[in-house]
């Protein structure tokens, strides 16, 4: 059963399940404080607007996308689908975003991808369909599946900020890489994303600033 974090009692109830569960997250919630959730629109127009981010600063970002959702009423994929891609440019999108956002549209209009039933879906699973799409890459899937659809269970393997939160909060000798993140986290399924909510928080904790993946959404 896929445990969803649609509130903020819903995540808190999550953290203390995991403190109980794993004794060695009392002292990072000590530090940390209970985290807030945080949620963006699902479907097309929440995965539209993390593609519209990526490796942008937050404000670069925002400023295209208010130029595209203004753009377009209402903003769906078919509206997408339909543009011109000169007209998409001229909004500040690069080719690279133009081709991936045509590529969802036409998916999805076709029925061949339906990105709300990944919420139900094993989050590894959910993980997997995302990447396999041209131009989503693990950021974009794992901010998706954890602020979009609030799937309990997603793990940011590859955040950089969730890395040295758990070195310093393990007490571990280096920072852990994507691929040793995933047996780390393994003691925290089913509620990796309640986690990672937690040590983003606790990583603002003590570098005194966000996490590039908690800070953008």
């Amino acid at each position: 059963m896929t445990i969803h974090l649609e509130t903020q009692s819903d995540l808190e109830e999550a953290v203390d399940a995991l403190i109980k569960r794993d004794p060695r997250l009392k002292p990072v919630l000590t530090i940390a404080g209970m985290p807030a959730l945080r949620r963006r629109e699902p479907g097309f127009a929440g995965l539209a607007h993390i593609v519209c981010g990526q490796q942008l600063s937050t404000a670069s970002a925002a400023a295209i996308w208010g130029r595209l959702s203004a753009a377009f009423d209402p903003f769906d994929h078919d509206a997408v689908r339909r543009a011109r891609t000169d007209r998409l440019g001229r909004l500040g999108l690069s080719a690279a975003k133009i081709k991936t956002l045509k590529h969802l549209a036409r998916e999805i209009g076709a029925q061949r991808l339906n990105l709300d039933v990944l919420a139900e879906e094993d989050a590894d699973a959910a993980h997997h369909t995302l990447i396999a799409l041209p131009g989503i890459g693990p950021w974009t899937a794992d901010v998706y599946l954890l602020f979009c659809l609030g799937h309990g269970d997603a793990w940011p393997a590859g955040d950089l900020a969730v890395q040295e939160a758990i070195r310093i909060g393990l007490g571990l000798k280096a920072r852990p890489t994507e691929k040793q993140m995933a047996p780390l986290a393994e003691p925290w399924r089913p509620l990796r994303g309640a986690a990672a909510h937690l040590w983003w928080s606790y990583y603002r904790a003590v570098k005194k600033r966000e996490g590039v993946l908690a800070g953008s959404v």
